[in-house]
């Protein structure tokens, strides 16, 4: 195994579940598009590991093709269609009232992040993942005073729009 075989093996293994948890929030839940665009960010990973300068953390580098990837994806109109097309919520396996309750609150917060702008989710599904705040400020290009702030904003425009469906 080659030192950019291993490398990019590392960086799949730490990184990978985050990934796909921040596309899952950018596409409303629907996995087979979060698997597609999650491949595609690892492509990108894979072409442009010997590039990587080292400036930040790798894990922020995978985050910021991740969301230039997803943002991408949000952009493409085939991705409006099967918006459109599909019913992406997640459906539970378990009809119990206590799985079907916590399903319906995942379908809404889902649905409510679908409503924000691109950056906005971008940061949110972030925060979400547990991304410290200097990083999503590096990952979006902004001071980590004025992501702090949006974040407090974005969460209260979450509560308001989860608490009006």
């Amino acid at each position: 195994m080659t030192e950019k075989e291993a490398l990019f093996k590392e960086v799949y293994r730490s990184n990978y579940s985050n990934i796909m948890r921040l596309c899952m929030g950018y596409v409303g839940g629907n996995k087979s598009l979060a698997n597609d665009i999650v491949q595609d960010t690892f492509v990108k990973v894979w072409e442009n590991l010997e590039g990587f300068k080292g400036k930040s953390k790798i894990s922020t580098w995978v985050y910021r093709i991740a969301v230039n990837t997803c943002l991408l994806y949000l952009r493409n109109e085939k991705y409006k269609k099967v918006q459109i097309d599909h019913n992406v919520l997640q459906e539970p396996t378990d009809h119990s009232p206590e799985a079907m309750d916590t399903s319906n609150k995942l379908n809404k917060m889902y649905h409510c992040i679908n409503e924000l702008s691109e950056q906005n989710r971008a940061i949110i599904l972030l925060e979400l993942e547990g991304t410290p705040q200097k990083e999503i400020a590096e990952v979006m290009g902004q001071k980590h005073e004025a992501i702090r702030t949006r974040v407090h904003r974005i969460k209260k425009e979450l509560l308001k729009c989860i608490s009006n469906e």
